[in-house]
């Protein structure tokens, strides 16, 4: 089993990565096309302020970016969890319910009496 929970891990990693990529691509190209449509007539500030103002909105976009996938990857894993949870419910139940079949049948298969 740890060997699935490795390739599980290795899956999610890789959409979580393709996700943060994507959201890049999102908001670089709304970034882009928001400097691209200011008003022709307005004043446009001296250029190294401008890079500057870009470098800082880029890097709050990461973050934004990284705490989003931050959290994504910590709801992924609470949901691993309840599923395996959930699996070893639902196992114990299905010995339960065989275990109570044997009993109830005095040992007899189910099968056996069905045929």
């Amino acid at each position: 089993m740890d060997r699935d929970s490795h390739s599980e891990d290795t899956l999610s990693t890789m959409v979580l990565e393709n996700i943060k990529n994507k959201l890049i691509h999102a908001f670089r190209a709304t970034g882009e096309s928001r400097g691209s449509a200011q008003d022709p007539g307005s004043t446009v500030p001296p250029l190294s302020v401008g890079c500057r103002s870009r470098q800082a909105n880029e890097e709050l976009r990461r973050a934004q970016i990284d705490g989003a996938i931050t959290w994504l990857r910590s709801e992924l894993l609470e949901m691993r969890t309840q599923d395996l949870q959930l699996a070893q419910t639902l196992l114990g139940l299905n010995t339960e319910i065989q275990r109570l079949r044997r009993e109830s049948f005095g040992g007899v298969d189910v099968e056996d009496e069905q045929q």
